[in-house]
């Protein structure tokens, strides 16, 4: 079987699971499995794979096609233009996340110090170090193998960060600039109605928002001013239907509340100044 038999198999693999973007996930799982580029497949596309090389990309194929996710499989995700790596003990970082990101940069300036709250994998808080100057982070989560990750992480990119396992702001010290978190925000009884990938591979505890989606949200908005410097400010990942109900939490003790779209035009973001 020559290498472009190869992919083509794992293609009609792929397609007849149902998996959406069968074409683009049978070529990064053949790059991934034989370590190959694009230019390198274009030349020796026409070579007999080895049995070593297929059956190790079958093997890859055939945990996709049980919907196992292509991140889970590779490992790494790219996000804000960097590489992590990411294990079924975190969220795995989605485009949309990267608005929340951008929102905070915009109003991130030197000396600052910023908390990200759910860390899981690191994503948002060595991304906005890594493109911030000067900038110190403290990233928390309730799960010890999720920080373990956001450490290995930061230490792949080079960045520092101080990782503690906390439930919100229960062991967090002392006040900041920023406050960040991408929190669970999923319904409970919506959970079951997610894509195999989300529900069965990646952590519950990250996506139950409890019964109507909003726990963390009443949590972050009623603890976060007591950690928050003078004029520091509230940015959070929204669910598409969540606006209106997470600036009501807000509005106490927050003001000039924003709401930020996405790509696809759905709330996906929402901030505020802390009220003096």
């Amino acid at each position: 079987m020559t290498l472009a038999q190869l992919l083509k198999t794992g293609e009609d693999r792929l397609q007849a699971a149902g998996i959406s973007e069968w074409r683009t996930d049978a070529w990064l799982l053949l790059e991934f499995a034989l370590s190959i580029t694009r230019k390198d497949y274009l030349l020796e596309k026409g070579r007999p794979s080895t049995r070593e090389e297929q059956t190790r990309y079958e093997a890859l194929i055939e945990k996709r096609s049980l919907r196992v996710p292509l991140q889970h499989l590779t490992g790494c995700q790219e996000f804000m233009g960097l590489s992590f790596d990411v294990s079924p003990d975190v969220l795995v970082p989605r485009q949309d996340t990267e608005i929340l990101v951008e929102e905070c940069l915009r109003s991130v300036r030197p000396s600052m110090r910023v908390l990200d709250l759910c860390t899981g994998s690191g994503c948002i808080l060595l991304s906005i170090l890594k493109l911030a100057e000067g900038v110190k982070g403290v990233g928390t989560d309730l799960s010890e193998r999720a920080l373990d990750l956001a450490r290995k992480n930061g230490k792949r990119l080079g960045m520092e960060a101080a990782w503690l396992q906390s439930d919100l702001f229960e062991r967090v010290e002392g006040r900041f600039d920023r406050i960040v978190s991408n929190p669970p925000y999923i319904p409970t009884e919506v959970i079951g109605t997610l894509e195999p990938e989300v529900r069965e591979h990646e952590p519950y505890e990250a996506l139950d928002g409890g019964a109507d989606g909003l726990d963390f949200y009443r949590k972050i908005t009623e603890q976060s001013p007591h950690c928050l410097r003078e004029s520091g400010m509230l940015f959070m990942e929204i669910g598409y239907d969540q606006a209106d109900a997470v600036r009501a939490l807000m509005e106490k003790y927050f003001m000039d509340i924003r709401v930020v779209k996405d790509l696809a035009g759905l709330d996906r973001v929402i901030y505020g100044t802390v009220r003096a």
